[in-house]
């Protein structure tokens, strides 16, 4: 998976649209190789992205779990643990 597009599933709070609509971004600019499209492909650009966060935002209100939602601050706790781990020298 692209190292930017996160989790969104099972978060207190639950993820926002910015944050959907972030992911679609990061998603559509993935696949299409363009960070930044041309005037001719812009329209195509970003009804892709409306439509991936539509759907996306259908997907996490659709799916159902019995574990509590994760906690965001703990999570970008460990996110920052696991980074420093990483790049330690």
């Amino acid at each position: 998976m692209c190292r930017n597009i996160r989790a969104l599933y099972n978060f207190a709070p639950p993820a926002s649209e910015a944050e959907i609509l972030a992911a679609a971004t990061q998603y559509v600019r993935k696949i299409s190789g363009f960070n930044q499209p041309s005037r001719t492909n812009e329209a195509a650009f970003q009804t892709a992205i409306v439509e991936i966060a539509r759907v996306s935002a259908e997907l996490l209100a659709a799916l159902e779990t019995t574990t509590p939602p994760k906690d965001r601050e703990v999570e970008a706790a460990r996110a920052r643990e696991r980074s420093a781990k990483r790049f330690a020298s």
